[in-house]
């Protein structure tokens, strides 16, 4: 088995400014491509479904096609991530782009059912779950990607700084779809205003495109390469045979990553205004303090495991996101004052999302690292984040406390897991030599 070396560490190259920025640029583009569509379901809906029917039945389908981008991710990412071991980083991370910007702009530009008839919501399905699959292959192929351009001294910051990328595209589409409202009538957002944030984010995703194909190849495929030493056989199939630890330790650091972004991001508006009466407003402005706070904890908490190591921040992360998670669900009711302090604690302790890649992108082998990261990345999201609403929201009959608890038992669990993953490359790495052998 060769050894792959990576970049030495050290001050960052203008090089490397330059790919971590072009990569945080595309991620942002894509995550604020595939949020857009919820901002604006309600009106979707109207245009894409029969009149005719009750507006509920229209919106649930609509929401039904929003799912459908997250059931095409498991898929996207390792038919991608398949390639991308085999093929080259590069191709990939520029090709993600062009997956999601491509059906962003045809959903701008879509007409509707009046035009289309049954055709109209079939076509927004296709183009739904292609941008699924372009997430899917989008983030670890992104960690991947500049994980392996920045070195081991960097990896931390470089995971940050993408990861906070990601976490700024669903901030740009809050601030998007906000000032649209701003600025237009109800009735023109209605008529064609909506399909202006698509067509926005189709054309800068395919500018984002253009400016992928300027970056290169990564120095450890490069090497794997030009050794000889890439996986021979289907990398999953190496994954599953060889690396079935760090796959599970993933998928339960990952569940903890679904819990953060789905309950103190996501579900918290219409948890807190449905529990508690918080106003629509307040809690919008909470979302919008602790998106923004999610996306610098990200980068800083990034940097932190260079300087400090991977194990000695875990605790204190873990510990700011079960305070976060406890502050805005079962303090801020009783001190509404606090609000949006307690919404900035929980975006802070939600920075753990940054440590999920760290850990993964050093507990898989280079030659198939893209294919395990994805593979336990998107199965555990579209498993843990598909049933996260759906559990929390049968739980707070029970127990209006019940986010908060669902957090910290996830974080716990994440923790514990992130904790065991250090040296599952050297294990992984000689269970794959041990099967090379064996196969012959």
């Amino acid at each position: 088995m060769h050894v792959v070396s990576a970049p030495p560490a050290g001050r960052l190259s203008w090089r490397d400014v330059r790919t971590l920025a072009l990569a945080a640029l595309g991620g942002a583009l894509e995550f604020y491509d595939f949020v857009i569509f919820a901002y604006f379901a309600k009106i979707i809906a109207q245009h894409f479904f029969p009149a005719a029917q009750p507006d509920w039945l229209r919106q649930t389908e609509t929401f039904g096609l929003f799912g459908a981008g997250y059931l095409a991710r498991p898929l996207g990412g390792v038919v991608m991530a398949h390639f991308g071991d085999r093929h080259g980083r590069k191709k990939m991370f520029a090709f993600s782009v062009l997956l999601m910007a491509a059906p962003t702009l045809l959903m701008g530009l879509l007409p509707g059912f009046g035009t289309l008839g049954l055709a109209a919501p079939l076509a927004l399905l296709l183009l739904r779950m292609a941008q699924g699959a372009a997430i899917g292959g989008e983030a670890p192929g992104g960690w991947v990607f500049v994980a392996e351009h920045a070195g081991a001294g960097r990896t931390g910051l470089a995971c940050g700084l993408l990861t906070g990328g990601l976490t700024a595209g669903m901030l740009i589409g809050s601030l998007v779809a906000l000032g649209l409202h701003m600025a237009l009538a109800p009735a023109a957002i209605a008529a064609w205003g909506w399909r202006l944030p698509f067509i926005l984010g189709g054309v800068f995703g395919l500018i984002a495109m253009m400016l992928r194909r300027w970056l290169e190849e990564t120095p450890v495929f490069a090497e794997m390469h030009a050794r000889g030493a890439l996986a021979r056989q289907t990398p999953l199939v190496v994954v599953l045979r060889t690396c079935r630890r760090a796959v599970i330790l993933s998928v339960v650091g990952t569940w903890a990553l679904t819990a953060a972004i789905v309950v103190l991001l996501l579900m918290m508006p219409s948890l807190l205004q449905s529990l508690h009466g918080f106003s629509a407003a307040s809690t919008m402005d909470a979302s919008l303090v602790a998106t923004l706070s999610i996306t610098l904890a990200a980068v800083a908490i990034g940097a932190a495991t260079d300087r400090w190591g991977l194990r000695p921040v875990i605790v204190p992360v873990v510990g700011l996101l079960i305070a976060g998670a406890w502050g805005v669900y079962c303090v801020a009711p009783a001190h509404p004052a606090g609000f949006l302090p307690l919404a900035a604690l929980a975006g802070i302790g939600a920075g753990y999302v940054s440590l999920v890649p760290i850990a993964m992108v050093r507990a898989f082998p280079a030659a198939v690292r893209f294919s395990g990261l994805s593979f336990s990345y998107n199965v555990s999201y579209a498993v843990f984040g598909g049933l996260t609403p759906a559990c929390v929201s049968a739980l707070v009959v029970h127990d209006a406390r019940a986010p908060a608890l669902y957090v910290v038992l996830a974080a716990l669990a994440g923790g514990a897991a992130l904790w065991a993953m250090p040296g599952e490359a050297r294990q992984a790495g000689r269970n794959m030599l041990m099967w090379r052998q064996k196969a012959g």
